[in-house]
């Protein structure tokens, strides 16, 4: 016997055979959004255009594949500023400058582009400077910075810095706009003052989010720390493109083993530390 629901309109009970010949019939807009799906693969494919792999692609190809296969230990193991150690070592450092300041400066940027918090006129100028920077790519900030601080690591830190207040304001935001506001009446109406409300309602909701947040960018960083090297912002970058350009293959191969080791360690790490924050 199928079970039966209430017709709103006439009380009469429903079959869910009935029900499931009432439902919407939604064909036509499946088939629209399916269309403009095509149209718009069709007209992206006209633009690109591939003329095969050039002869240079195919032999960096495989010297990329040999240097993987075939590392140079001793560079892999080398501890002066030359090994792969210390280019990782500088490049996870600029990572974490460029985080820390820019998870600090994104918190009161954050409060000043909410408007929840401060005027509609104070929060939109603070909404299009972030979104000003979030515009402009990390590798286009380098080139900018490289030109006032010269190509060193400084440079590096200026730039995630910048880039990552960007990124974290905007999740920021989001923490500060999900406030569970019935916490602040409670403490209101026990009496507790502004420092009190502050300490006790929004800090505990908002440092998880916040420390969460900055560990992911962190994440994003390191990544972004190797790119930016190739345009001289420190890191090891810079030493995997000279590498390349002099096809030295084996120690092409013993930095990308040392990148992919630090990146498969931060990714665990910062993957099990934002899971205990979420669950407690």
């Amino acid at each position: 016997m199928a079970k039966t629901k209430t017709n709103m309109l006439t009380d009469r009970p429903v079959s869910i055979e009935e029900a499931y010949e009432m439902r919407p019939r939604l064909w036509w807009l499946y088939t629209l959004i399916i269309l403009i799906v095509v149209s718009l693969l069709t007209w992206s494919g006209t633009t690109v255009e591939f003329e095969g792999f050039a002869n240079k692609g195919i032999e960096v190809a495989k010297g990329v594949g040999y240097g993987l296969t075939h590392p140079d230990t001793k560079l892999l193991f080398n501890l002066t500023d030359e090994g792969v150690p210390y280019q990782l070592f500088q490049t996870v450092a600029i990572a974490v400058l460029g985080t820390i300041i820019g998870g600090l400066l994104a918190v009161p940027f954050s409060f000043l582009a909410c408007d929840k918090i401060v005027p509609k006129w104070v929060a939109v100028i603070f909404q299009a400077v972030i979104l000003l920077i979030r515009t402009i790519p990390s590798i286009v900030w380098a080139l900018v910075w490289i030109r006032v601080t010269g190509p060193n690591a400084f440079c590096g830190v200026v730039t995630q810095s910048v880039c990552s207040i960007g990124m974290i304001t905007k999740m920021y935001i989001t923490a500060i706009e999900d406030l569970d506001t019935k916490i602040l009446e409670s403490l209101d109406a026990a009496g507790c003052d502004a420092f009190q409300k502050i300490r006790y309602g929004v800090l505990p909701q908002i440092i998880p989010n916040f420390i969460s947040t900055v560990i992911y960018r962190f994440d994003i960083n390191v990544k972004d720390a190797t790119t930016l090297g190739i345009v001289g912002a420190g890191g090891i970058g810079a030493a995997l493109v000279q590498c390349i350009n002099s096809s030295r293959w084996s120690m092409v191969g013993a930095y990308l083993c040392g990148m992919i080791v630090l990146m498969l360690f931060i990714e665990l790490a910062s993957t099990k530390i934002r899971n205990k924050l979420t669950r407690g």
